[in-house]
């Protein structure tokens, strides 16, 4: 199949979702009809580098380069509107195989409300992915930002954390005594992450101070928000919350388990920062999106991210840094 019929083909294959698409693939440009904040975003992920293709499906693929987007719509608070994609992909690839990628990516689309507006196909040395998603808001004050975090403030992460990387060990052969479901949750972890959308949603705009995904480890995104809004973002590693399996996996591998859940990356939950008068909301909202918040520390006056210790000392932790 030609290039041109790959295209018609994802065409007829993709829906329109909500009322702001006037038109979508199929002419030279999408047409949206704009309103409030838009809040625009860009992610690529390369096979070699962010996956390979022995442990991951074409439909792996597809759903993990959307979803990593959308989670910065998340960690925005913006409502998903449209995303806009690039597959570059070497001959070997095949039909059959970019079919069941923009199946997977239409999936995740439909469950989270995005429509995907257009795009564009070209030949490429490696599977390559990238991803523009467009969110909106009613006005700049609606959308959380990295830069809003002030002593006092607490500090709270959705869901649970190390999940994607201990799901990686597991493919890449690490023999840890894990139960069936354990084992198989971890790894759809790594290779399926969902976006955070609803309760991102629920908590921008004057709720929290300030929301970032963690992306590259809470080690790392901490320094981030820190960094952003000049302050210190100090985490309990006592307290971060173990995705089911973690810490079995994490032994198994040597490591220590809130080692591994502070550093391991691609966990796509929202670090958060909220002031403690709003912290019962916070919890009623993510109880309502089906989720829930952990309290992990608090921002202080300084600079950076501290990482407390079981014994209160700190500790030295990187989590991905991008080369």
């Amino acid at each position: 199949m030609g290039e041109r019929d790959l295209i018609r083909a994802f065409e007829r294959m993709l829906g329109v979702r909500g009322e702001r698409v006037v038109y979508a693939t199929g002419d030279d440009a999408a047409v949206v009809r704009a309103g409030g904040a838009s809040v625009t975003s860009v992610d690529a992920i390369v096979e070699g580098v962010h996956f390979e293709l022995a442990t991951h499906s074409p439909g792996d693929v597809g759903h993990k380069a959307l979803a990593v987007a959308l989670s910065d719509l998340a960690a925005m608070g913006a409502r998903p509107g449209e995303a806009y994609v690039v597959l570059g992909a070497p001959a070997t690839f095949g039909e059959p195989a970019a079919v069941e990628l923009v199946e997977s990516m239409e999936a995740l689309a439909e469950r989270s409300g995005i429509t995907i507006a257009g795009g564009d196909v070209t030949a490429a040395p490696v599977l390559i992915l990238s991803v523009t998603v467009v969110g909106w808001a009613g006005g700049e004050r609606d959308v959380a930002y990295r830069d809003g975090a002030r002593p006092g403030h607490l500090v709270g992460v959705t869901g649970a954390l190390g999940g994607s990387t201990a799901g990686l060990l597991v493919l890449e052969g690490l023999d840890a005594e894990l139960a069936p479901a354990e084992r198989e949750a971890l790894i759809r972890r790594h290779r399926r992450p969902e976006p955070q959308l609803r309760i991102g949603a629920a908590l921008a705009g004057a709720v929290v101070g300030a929301m970032i995904d963690v992306s590259d480890g809470i080690a790392t995104d901490a320094g981030h928000v820190a960094e952003r809004s000049g302050v210190c973002v100090e985490v309990r590693l006592a307290d971060l919350p173990l995705a089911p399996g973690v810490e079995a996996v994490a032994r198994a591998a040597g490591r220590d388990p809130l080692e591994l859940a502070a550093t391991g990356g691609d966990d796509y939950e929202l670090l958060l920062t909220v002031s403690p008068a709003r912290r019962e909301v916070v919890e009623s909202a993510a109880r309502a999106a089906g989720t829930q918040v952990t309290w992990v520390g608090s921002v202080v006056a300084g600079a950076g991210a501290r990482l407390v210790g079981i014994d209160g000392e700190v500790v030295e932790l990187t989590g991905y840094e991008h080369p």
